[in-house]
């Protein structure tokens, strides 16, 4: 029997390649006999250069200085693809895992260094670039990004506007730099808009170090962003794309400022490992995050492999380290870690996908 294991990372626990290999262990444990094909997965956040390389072993890594989201230096990566696209990481510039959680603040943090990124790219000639926009300590709409790539963003008294997110809501009027050159598609991890209730700063400036006193702030300021912009530039409205929200608000920008066609990230990172292809022929499954949860079904990893393996005529199987709610309805089992997930979760993924393979011999 053929079976795919098609994990994303466990975050703080296990990269994507360690749970796949894990899950792959422990099922040919119970099934020693099975082809067990390993295809890590991701969806456009922190892991994600790491996968796509893995997966295209001609691909080359690149790194260059730029701004992290306090504005310190940081050395940051970037792949170049063997088709000649590139693929770009936020969480490589900005992402909030490069931070102490003392330093998570996103009045203050920026994107400016996902600009310097994608200048780079620029000036290294590719004719695409994919931006993963998972896994980001920003909520400023895009404006540091924009502002590095020479777009001005004018106050009201003709002065630019600041890097962080509080200062966005100072923003008046927008005048757009040159085209950038590449196509830009960005891979949001998420499904949220630029505002309101499913916006991106109710549902995510929380875990990004705002408290509560800071959300109302962050949403002025990028209301402000999304009217001047909308107003500033033709093509819109952008603000209810799907993925709009992600990183911050980065996938608005991208999209009004740079053209980008925004897409599922679990959906592009997948055509770039070559998922549909791995699954050709597969029984099984296996897929699994560190939290199988509310988030799940709005573009996560294992919400895609489900679609796809269901697509592909296999049974599909999680394993998670939590289980929240009726998350795990989607699947044909979950297994979840328990309490000792985080302090071996390589060793418990094993074991609980070995039971798994042994569900399959009882049917």
């Amino acid at each position: 029997m053929k079976v795919v294991v098609a994990p994303d990372k466990f975050a703080g626990t296990l990269s994507a390649a360690q749970a796949a290999a894990a899950m792959r262990t422990g099922w040919l444990r119970a099934r020693p006999d099975d082809e067990v094909v390993a295809v890590p997965m991701a969806d456009g956040g922190e892991g994600t250069i790491d996968v796509v390389a893995a997966a295209t072993m001609s691909s080359r890594r690149q790194t260059v200085e730029v701004a992290d989201a306090r504005s310190r230096a940081v050395a940051a990566q970037w792949l170049w693809l063997p088709d000649g696209r590139a693929l770009l990481e936020t969480a490589q510039a900005c992402g909030l895992s490069r931070l102490s959680p003392a330093e998570r603040d996103p009045k203050s943090t920026t994107t400016y260094g996902v600009g310097q990124l994608l200048a780079e790219v620029a000036r290294c000639g590719a004719a695409e670039v994919v931006v993963g926009l998972g896994g980001s300590a920003t909520v400023d709409g895009g404006a540091g990004m924009a502002i590095a790539l020479g777009h001005r963003l004018l106050r009201a008294d003709g002065n630019g506007v600041k890097v962080g997110g509080e200062h966005v809501a100072a923003l008046r009027q927008v005048v757009r730099a040159p085209p950038l050159g590449p196509r830009v598609v960005a891979a949001a991890d998420v499904a949220n808009p630029l505002l309101g209730a499913q916006g991106a700063v109710a549902t995510f400036a929380a875990q990004k170090g705002a408290g509560a006193h800071d959300l109302p702030i962050l949403e002025a300021a990028l209301t402000a962003m999304a009217d001047t912009v909308e107003r500033d530039v033709p093509g819109g409205p952008w603000r209810e794309l799907p993925g709009a929200g992600a990183a911050g608000g980065l996938g608005f920008a991208l999209a009004a400022l740079l053209g980008a066609k925004l897409l599922p990230g679990a959906a592009a990172i997948a055509e770039l490992v070559g998922l549909d292809a791995a699954l050709d022929g597969a029984e099984v499954v296996i897929t699994g995050e560190g939290s199988l949860d509310a988030q799940t079904g709005r573009g996560k990893v294992p919400a895609y492999v489900a679609e796809r393996a269901r697509s592909a005529g296999a049974r599909v199987y999680a394993c998670a380290g939590r289980v929240v709610g009726n998350a795990g309805d989607a699947f044909d089992a979950v297994a979840d870690l328990g309490p000792d997930g985080m302090v071996r979760a390589a060793e418990l993924v094993s074991e609980r996908t070995e039971r798994l393979a042994a569900q399959v011999e009882e049917q």
